[in-house]
């Protein structure tokens, strides 16, 4: 009958397929967006935590796991990422390294201000509720700490023009730790190094091969005796500027081995003999 309806398809089923942990993220993310823009108005595009504790709750997601990555992203700092030919020859700028670790914000912040004061040769430079930042102590008792160096420690953390610590809770026996140390000067230092050595090694190359000129010596012959003090200047401002790659792994690594010693409770009660020296010279006079 030409009134009659035509029945509507059956639905296709779902297809069960298999998600690999990166098709997973993306599902989460985008779900987690989706369900943001439906209870926020369109305009917005911001989210509150305990709008995402729900969506994480939806989704099963651990509250636990939730809150570890909120405090890890309280603690993130945006750090433009380098791509120059300086970035690629002397390395990044910037050591960082994040961690989450037991005990209070208030205990750990305190351990590691006793640690940086103690045993990396730094001081207090600004203090917040929740972040404290250091530099290298610059006076004689710093110089002579590094210099006599008894406990046979490196002081990395001294080639930094800032370390920094942000300690932020997960829960009541968990904080996130983000540890970061400013590089930039001592990268800057030599690459500064290396620019003078390559510039003296151009100039070099400049007046051999003009004096090679006038001494009427084939334009050939010049030409390559001019090339070697240009080449050697080079190749020692490149070995010079790479010198800071061992200044940036010995930074990550006094950054990680910090937070080795926050996870596994392994911080020193006692500084040694400096240690009670320098912890005398900071109580306050009276």
């Amino acid at each position: 009958m030409a009134d009659e309806k035509s029945p509507l398809p059956a639905p296709i089923p779902a297809r069960q397929t298999l998600l690999d942990r990166q098709a997973l993220e993306r599902v989460l993310a985008r779900a987690a967006e989706l369900q943001g823009a439906s209870a926020l108005p369109e305009s917005s595009d911001l989210i509150s935590e305990s709008q995402l504790l729900d969506i994480g709750n939806e989704v099963g997601l651990n509250p636990a796991t939730i809150n570890q990555a909120l405090a890890e992203e309280r603690t993130r700092v945006n750090v433009p990422e380098e791509r120059g030919l300086v970035a690629q020859i002397a390395g990044a700028s910037f050591a960082t390294a994040t961690r989450t670790v037991p005990g209070t914000p208030r205990d750990v912040l305190a351990t590691i201000d006793a640690w940086m004061l103690r045993d990396e040769c730094l001081q207090v430079q600004r203090r917040f509720a929740d972040r404290i930042t250091w530099e290298p102590q610059r006076g004689l008792f710093g110089k002579l700490r590094r210099t006599v160096n008894v406990r046979g420690r490196g002081y990395y953390l001294m080639d930094a023009r800032q370390v920094s610590a942000t300690v932020l809770p997960v829960d009541a026996t968990r904080v996130v730790v983000r540890l970061d140390a400013d590089i930039h000067a001592s990268r800057a230092r030599r690459v500064g190094i290396g620019g003078f050595l390559a510039a003296m090694g151009a100039a070099a190359s400049g007046i051999l091969g003009l004096g090679l000129i006038v001494a009427h010596v084939p334009l050939f012959i010049a030409a390559g005796s001019a090339v070697l003090p240009f080449a050697g200047g080079t190749l020692a401002a490149y070995k010079v500027a790479r010198t800071h790659r061992g200044v940036l792994s010995s930074v990550q690594l006094a950054l990680e081995q910090i937070l080795d010693r926050l996870e596994h409770g392994e911080f020193e009660t006692t500084g040694g003999l400096f240690g009670v020296i320098s912890s005398r010279a900071r109580l306050p006079r009276r």
